[in-house]
C-alpha cells in the first residue's frame, strides 16, 4: 500500500483522524479498490465511525491485489503525528502512507517547507474488517443542515453535557439536553432550542418521534463538517434505533452511526413499579409492630378504670391507699408493713425513665393470656373499691 497526500487534503485527513478520536481509542485502517477507510468504534459498541477516502483523494493511491491488508492501531498515536492542525496546512506540502511488511510498520512521512522531513513508523496489529450494518436511506426522517447551523445549536450546551434528545415535527425540530427521570427537577435546567424546516438545506418527516443520543461523537463530526463546509444529514426512524449522522462529497464520505435511547413503555412501567415497591422491613424483637399492637389491645380490654398491668400505681389506688392510712387505723402492723413496701416500690418505678423497647419485650413475654387480663385486674379493683366504701359507711 503507499498512499500520497496533498496541498490541503493534509489537513482534511488529519481532521478526520481527530474527529474519529471522538469514537474510540483504536483506528482501524482497511485499503480497498474504492479507496482508503478509516475506522474507529468505541468500547460498548454503541458508536461507530467510517471515513472513506476515494483514490481520487490521494494524488497517488496503490493497493496490492495479490492479498487484503488490514490493521488496528492506537489512534493517540496517529494524532501525534498531524498533531498541530492549525499550521499543518501553512508548513506540511505532502505525506506519504506506505506500507513496511518486513518491519510491520506504518511508516507516515510528512514533506515540510525548506525539505524538511518528519517519518513516523507505527507500529499496528492484525485485525478483522470493522463493518456497522445500516441502511441510512431506509430511514422515515431526513434532514440536511449546513455545519453552521448545527455549531450554533450546540454551542448552548455545555461541554459537560452527556446526551441531547431530538423532538421533530412537520415543520420544526426541538434540540434539548436530556435529563434522567431520576434527577431532581427543582435542580435540572432545561436548555432548548427550536429550528425551522426552512433553515435546513432538506427536511422531510414522515414520523412525529424524538430520540437521544450522545452529544461528543456529534461534536466530532461538526468539526470536521465545519472544516470542510460540508453539509451534515440526519437520518433516524424511532427511539431504540441508531441514528446516522453523514457528510458525503465526491471524494469522501463519512457515517457516524449512534445508538439511541430506547423508550418501551412497558420497560418503564416495570422499573417504576420496581423502584416503589420496597421489601418488607426484617423482624426486630424490640421494635416489632405486633407485640405494640397486642400492648394497646391489652389496655383497652381493661374495665374504664386505671390499668395496673404496669408497674406505675394508678392515681385510683394512691387515692385507696391514702383512704386506707387515714380511716383505717385498727389494721394491723402487717397490713402497714405491706403498704410501706409497696409504696417504695412504685417511687423507685416512677423516678425510673421510661424504655419503650425493653418495655415491649418485656411485656410481650411475661404477660398472662388476653382471657385472664380481662378478668384478674378487674376483680382486684373491685375488692379494693368495696372495701374502702364499707370502711367509710362504718366510720
Amino acid at each position: 500500500m503507499h498512499c500520497v497526500v496533498t496541498g490541503g487534503n493534509v489537513k482534511v485527513l488529519a481532521k478526520a483522524v481527530h474527529s474519529l478520536s471522538r469514537i474510540g481509542d483504536d483506528l482501524y485502517v482497511e485499503p480497498q479498490e474504492d479507496g482508503l477507510a478509516l475506522r474507529s468504534v468505541n468500547s460498548s459498541r454503541s458508536a461507530y465511525a467510517c471515513f472513506l477516502f476515494a483514490p481520487l483523494f490521494f494524488s497517488r493511491y496503490s493497493v496490492p491485489n495479490d492479498h487484503t491488508f488490514r490493521c488496528k492501531m492506537a489512534i493517540k498515536s496517529v494524532q501525534a503525528v498531524f498533531r498541530s492542525l492549525a499550521t499543518l496546512e501553512k508548513t506540511v506540502e505532502k505525506c506519504h502512507i506506505e506500507l513496511d511488511e518486513q518491519k510491520d510498520r506504518l511508516t507516515f512521512t510528512l514533506h515540510c517547507k525548506h525539505s524538511l522531513l518528519k517519518t513516523h513508523n507505527l507500529s499496528f496489529q492484525d485485525s478483522e474488517s470493522l463493518q456497522a450494518v445500516f441502511d441510512k436511506d431506509s430511514c422515515a426522517n431526513i434532514f440536511r443542515a449546513q455545519p453552521r447551523l448545527l455549531v450554533d445549536t450546540v454551542v448552548h450546551f455545555p461541554s459537560s453535557l452527556e446526551e441531547v434528545t431530538v423532538s421533530v415535527s412537520d415543520e420544526r425540530m426541538w434540540v434539548r439536553n436530556h435529563v434522567e427521570e431520576g434527577a431532581e427537577q427543582s435542580r435540572a435546567m432545561l436548555t432548548e432550542l427550536c429550528l425551522a424546516s426552512d433553515e435546513f438545506d432538506h427536511f422531510s418527516v414522515k414520523n412525529h418521534n424524538s430520540i437521544t443520543f450522545c452529544l461528543k461523537e456529534l461534536r466530532g463530526l461538526l468539526v470536521f463538517a465545519e472544516s470542510t463546509g460540508l453539509p451534515v444529514s440526519m437520518y433516524f426512524d424511532e427511539p431504540g434505533s441508531p441514528v446516522v449522522l453523514s457528510v458525503t462529497d465526491s471524494v469522501l464520505e463519512g457515517n457516524f452511526v449512534l445508538a439511541t435511547l430506547s423508550e418501551d413503555p412497558s420497560l418503564r412501567k416495570n422499573n417504576s413499579k420496581g423502584a416503589h415497591t420496597l421489601p418488607p422491613p426484617p423482624p426486630d424483637d424490640f421494635m416489632n409492630d405486633d407485640i405494640d399492637s397486642y400492648l394497646i389491645a391489652m389496655d383497652t380490654s381493661v374495665a374504664p378504670g386505671p390499668s395496673t398491668a404496669g408497674p406505675p400505681t394508678p392515681p385510683l389506688a394512691d387515692s385507696t391507699c391514702s383512704k386506707q392510712s387515714a380511716v383505717a387505723t385498727h389494721r394491723t402492723r402487717t397490713h402497714r408493713e405491706e403498704d410501706e413496701e409497696a409504696e417504695e416500690d412504685e417511687t423507685d418505678d416512677s423516678d425510673r425513665p421510661p424504655n419503650k423497647k425493653f418495655r415491649s419485650l418485656f411485656f410481650g413475654l411475661v404477660l398472662p393470656p388476653s382471657s385472664q387480663i380481662s378478668t384478674q385486674p378487674v376483680m382486684s379493683q373491685e375488692v379494693l373499691a368495696s372495701d374502702s366504701e364499707n370502711e367509710t359507711q362504718a366510720e
